[in-house]
């Protein structure tokens, strides 16, 4: 059975309804809204092969007279009712699971009621497959008679592969969980589950005491291997974490440390104490610096290396890449310039190969106290660059600031939600006494900020970046200066141009992509609200054409008999009555 993923799309406890439509995606109803499922536009063709499928053989070459409604068992689903109908030229199917007993009315040779009585939801408006910058004005399409639709083999109706995030994800929901094979020995364990969560490309790893472990893959975490014991876990952790951590963990309750496996590579790693007991959070980093292609970032960043002085910042939430955008951003400076670069971070992550660049690396904990400490240091160094892991608080900020003004490049990250949020809390950290000697070193030094999101993709297996790029500009720096960042957003509304590039835009650009999907992508959103209208763009109204005068009565006929087709689909559908 072609469809049978689709169908099966019903057994979902949070799934009341499927529904059909021709130049839409297929969707599910969870709740009061309608989700695709599949990330392209159904056919007619296809729409009428899964009506066949669902047991309407008979009834879909009624359907020309008006809508439809049956009733088919399926083996895995149980009964399920179909109800199908034209809605202009579009057809329209939906289906649904029946839950209770059949009425009277259901059983076989009953009278069946009229459409109006079809329980189907009301003013829920069906998502809208994505639509051209530019629809080309012509004639509508002229529906072809399901008898000459029928004529085709069903098997070939379906020409393209079913390819559906959300079929994908209730088939690895029904699969029964992997039990993996971890070895017997403490460190063989640990060592099974660091090279799991290589090979499944897992962003991270935790494990925890008296749980089974899990991967982070494509945003969602995914149990793997039994439950591993309080004591199993506290044996692993205490012989992974380094011997001179051991005091500050004790002290601390957590450390964090780069850990180096001489054939699984290195991984960042945080160890901390928690109330059943240890825990570890392991992310992978690549054996070499990834590149912005790499990344799916602009190569508009590049521009901002170019500077001489200034400050770069990388800002976004936790665990949404900025590491590794960071790297990306020295590599290009180790690249193409014969520089001077010191790199302070907590702990080292990507290690970075001589190029034509001399790069110092230098870690918190272990070749410097704290990241003020070595800023300090690093200017009687001779630093052309210097890149600081995080701005977390007012000293290192201070320093950032003022090696940013003294002919260094300073390139750094942040925890904010946006650009404009970076911008408004390095002047929040300092006294209200030094805020306007701070904006005035911004509005001399800021080079870019840049914000990202790393969103899961369409099969959820992998995640797409998504970035927000404010580049410094004389604007921007009026902004700034003049105490106005609350203005920020408005420029950046209209400040293509400019160079400046908005998360909205970059997440529409993803599902015009088929990266990801419209449903995926409003939730990292700015504005949820108006998203949907800047996937789909300016659109251009197709005017309505007058019928044929060439079959006069014939013409006459055709309009009244669609003018009552859509009434009556309408009622099945929840239009106008």
């Amino acid at each position: 059975m072609q469809f049978e993923k689709l169908f099966q799309l019903l057994a979902r406890d949070d799934v009341t309804e499927l529904a059909l439509q021709t130049d839409r995606p297929p969707c599910v109803r969870i709740g009061d809204s309608y989700t695709p499922v599949i990330n392209r536009n159904f056919s007619e063709e296809e729409v009428i092969a899964a009506l066949a499928e669902a047991g309407g053989q008979q009834e879909i070459v009624a359907l020309v007279s008006g809508a439809r409604r049956w009733q088919f068992d399926h083996p895995t689903l149980g009964p399920v009712r179909v109800s199908a109908g034209y809605h202009g030229p579009l057809l329209q199917a939906r289906l649904k699971r029946l839950e209770v007993a059949l009425t009277a009315a259901d059983k076989p040779g009953a009278q069946k009621p009229e459409a109006a009585e079809i329980p189907i939801a009301k003013n829920v408006e069906m998502p809208r497959a994505r639509e051209p910058a530019s629809a080309p004005v012509g004639p509508a399409p002229v529906r072809r008679p399901i008898g000459e639709i029928l004529q085709r083999p069903l098997e070939t109706a379906n020409e393209r592969p079913l390819e559906s995030a959300s079929v994908k994800a209730v088939e690895r929901a029904a699969e029964p969980a992997r039990v993996e094979q971890l070895g017997s020995k403490p460190d063989e364990i640990f060592e099974s589950l660091l090279r799991l969560a290589r090979t499944r490309q897992a962003s991270d790893l935790h494990i925890l005491a008296d749980r089974e472990a899990m991967l982070r893959i494509g945003g969602d975490l995914v149990k793997v291997g039994p439950r591993l014991s309080a004591e199993l876990v506290e044996k692993m952790l205490m012989a992974a974490a380094p011997a001179r951590l051991h005091a500050e963990l004790t002290r601390d309750g957590s450390c964090d440390f780069a850990l180096t496996h001489f054939s699984l590579g290195r991984f960042r790693t945080n160890v901390s104490r928690q109330r059943t007991g240890m825990k570890l959070t392991a992310r992978p980093i690549g054996d070499r610096v990834p590149s912005l292609a790499d990344l799916g970032l602009p190569e508009a960043i590049t521009a901002a290396t170019h500077h001489h002085q200034g400050l770069i910042v990388v800002t976004g939430p936790t665990g949404h890449g900025k590491t590794a955008t960071l790297a990306a951003i020295v590599d290009i400076v180790n690249r193409e310039r014969t520089d001077h670069i010191i790199t302070v971070e907590d702990p080292i992550e990507y290690v970075h190969a001589r190029k034509k660049a001399v790069i110092s690396q230098r870690e918190v904990g272990t070749h410097t106290k704290t990241f003020a400490a070595a800023l300090k240091g690093s200017l009687r160094e001779d630093p052309d660059v210097i890149a600081v892991g995080e701005l977390r608080d007012t000293e290192t900020v201070r320093m950032a600031l003022s090696a940013s003004e003294t002919g260094h490049l300073v390139i750094s990250t942040m925890n904010t939600p946006s650009a404009a949020k970076a911008i408004e809390r390095i002047i929040d950290l300092f006294p209200p006494g030094d805020q306007p000697q701070v904006r005035m070193s911004l509005a001399g030094g800021l080079r870019m900020i840049i914000s990202q999101r790393l969103v899961p993709s369409s099969d959820r297996k992998s995640v797409k970046a998504a970035v927000e790029l404010l580049p410094g500009s004389p604007p921007l720096w009026a902004l700034i200066r003049d105490n106005k960042t609350f203005q920020i957003p408005s420029l950046q509304q209209r400040g293509k141009a400019l160079g400046i590039v908005r998360l909205d835009d970059s997440l529409a650009d993803l599902v015009r992509s088929g990266h990801t999907t419209l449903e995926i992508a409003k939730e990292y959103a700015e504005n949820p609200e108006q998203f949907e209208a800047v996937v789909r763009g300016p659109t251009v109204k197709v005017p309505e054409l007058a019928p044929a005068n060439d079959s006069g009565s014939t013409a006459q006929n055709a309009q009244k008999f669609g003018k009552d087709m859509f009434a009556k689909a309408g009622k099945l559908f929840g239009g106008d009555k």
